[in-house]
């Protein structure tokens, strides 16, 4: 059995792969391991029989990333406080240029995909992001493809009901914004921040318990600024270093002491911050350290 060939188009394909399961999984490290166990049981496939390398591999990372998830829910049900995905730091830019990819892995996105069913979530991104026909993704799903046909209606409908319904912010915009709160918080500019925040921001912690985080979403712009405020102050303290990164394809701020403490994610629409998405668990942190290549 030709082991390189097996592992160049196994390698070929290993960003649309990893975007995959990490849109079905909302973890970059059970990703990796969902990969690492799909290619070793396509390096004993037979190359002869397989027809389309894409629509194969696809559908084995699918079975794959969907085992794992129904296995994580139990896991995801005892969490302690807000769960929230793990954060994809991203090659700067790396998808800028594609509107639908870069939608599909914002923290945002990711977040309400958890609403969804582990079928109507596989069946969505398999649909929706990249672009499968009903028949692969019924062979993936384990289902008839007029079945699938009614779970991607059913997804879509319910993923628009939740998805804001705000033009998307160019990375101009996204830049601007973010400069304005860094500047106004790292000088501890309380009104220059407070006029960045929109009225309902949200800022969600999610520490599993594991480090000191707020156990529920704080809600409204001056209780959001006082915990962005005290984060800023260790910053000026020398307590903590702040570092703006790509995660998510959007900025986010890691701040570290003698180890990385948190991923930041902000969320802008209409021009204001309206969601802070705060990654605190040191386990989910671990996917930060190295970069990632997505693709669709």
């Amino acid at each position: 059995m030709n082991t390189d060939e097996h592992a160049e188009r196994f390698t070929l394909l290993r960003p649309l792969l990893f975007t995959i399961v990490y849109e079905i999984l909302g973890s970059a490290i059970e990703s990796d391991d969902v990969l690492q166990e799909a290619y070793l049981r396509w390096a004993n496939v037979d190359l002869a029989t397989v027809r389309d390398t894409k629509s194969y591999l696809a559908q084995l990372v699918t079975r794959q990333a969907l085992n794992a998830l129904r296995a994580s829910a139990r896991r995801r049900e005892d969490y302690v406080g807000p769960w929230l995905p793990e954060p994809l730091l991203l090659d700067e830019n790396d998808a800028s240029t594609d509107l639908v990819l870069a939608e599909s892995v914002s923290m945002a996105m990711l977040v309400l995909l958890e609403t969804l069913t582990p079928d109507e979530r596989a069946v969505f991104v398999l649909r929706e992001v990249f672009g499968f026909d009903y028949r692969g993704i019924a062979t993936a799903v384990g289902k008839s493809a007029a079945t699938v046909r009614q779970v991607a209606h059913r997804a879509r409908e319910h993923v628009q009901a939740r998805r804001k319904r705000f033009e998307p912010v160019d990375a101009a915009t996204t830049a601007q914004i973010t400069e304005q709160f860094m500047t106004a918080a790292s000088t501890g500019d309380l009104e220059g921040l407070l006029w960045l925040l929109a009225p309902d921001v949200a800022w969600t912690a999610d520490s599993g318990g594991k480090v000191t985080a707020a156990r529920r979403p704080v809600v409204g712009a001056e209780k959001v600024a006082a915990v962005i405020m005290n984060l800023f102050r260790q910053e000026r303290r020398g307590d903590l270093r702040a570092e703006m990164v790509n995660c998510n394809n959007t900025p986010a701020m890691a701040f570290s002491g003698e180890r990385l403490e948190g991923v930041f994610l902000i969320e802008i629409a209409d021009g204001k911050i309206t969601n802070f998405y705060a990654i605190r668990n040191p386990d989910k942190l671990l996917a930060v350290a190295v970069p990632r290549q997505i693709s669709r």
